[in-house]
């Protein structure tokens, strides 16, 4: 199980999202998409960075594989996670709540390896544009929030709510690329056989 053809190593995705999947296949690494059920109830209290690390980490235990990559996006303002929205009305909140502001973008990465599990999570500080009630309820009717953490995605639509970012973008999109890249390394995955190959 851990191989395809030509002996390449295969990672498994421990994700249904279609961001993460786009993300690692423009790596250019081999991979499946084995989902796995993880509630992403967050306790009383519980920091949003650390529930990041700790959704991500639980995911990648509950997967199986010999490399497994998992990930897990939480979006914070004022100490409040915002996560999926429910609905529409509660996406329209979500982002009335984003207008003209800056909230925290947390990242949770685990790689559970033969060596072991190794997680960390990265941090990303996101700045939205004044919007306008128009612009508010076109994009949640548009229904392109409702799946993503926060309420919004920055590489769809949802990038014109965006005024910058400070930190990595591809933590945004809920993948910190250039990390797992460096944690697989350090873990002995074969990158420089598997690129593309």
């Amino acid at each position: 199980m851990g191989t395809v053809a030509g002996g390449r190593r295969t990672l498994v995705l421990a994700s249904g999202s279609p961001r993460r999947r786009e993300l690692l296949a423009r790596l250019g690494l081999p991979f499946v998409v084995r989902p796995t059920q993880v509630s992403e109830e967050l306790p009383a209290g519980e920091e949003p960075a650390a529930a990041a690390l700790r959704l991500a980490a639980e995911k990648a235990r509950a997967a199986s594989g010999e490399w497994v990559v998992a990930a897990d996006t939480v979006v914070a303002v004022d100490g409040r996670v915002l996560g999926k929205p429910r609905d529409r009305a509660e996406n329209r909140r979500f982002l009335e709540l984003l207008s003209g502001r800056s909230h925290t973008v947390h990242t949770g990465l685990a790689v559970l390896h033969p060596g072991g599990l190794e997680t960390l999570v990265s941090s990303t500080e996101v700045r939205f544009r004044e919007l306008a009630d128009w612009e508010i309820a076109a994009y949640a009717a548009s229904g392109e929030g409702l799946d993503k953490a926060g309420g919004y995605g920055i590489q769809e639509k949802g990038m014109m709510l965006v005024a910058g970012i400070e930190g990595d973008f591809f933590t945004v999109m809920g993948l910190p690329v250039a990390q797992l890249w460096e944690v697989l390394a350090r873990a002995g995955y074969p990158l420089a056989e598997v690129w593309d190959a």
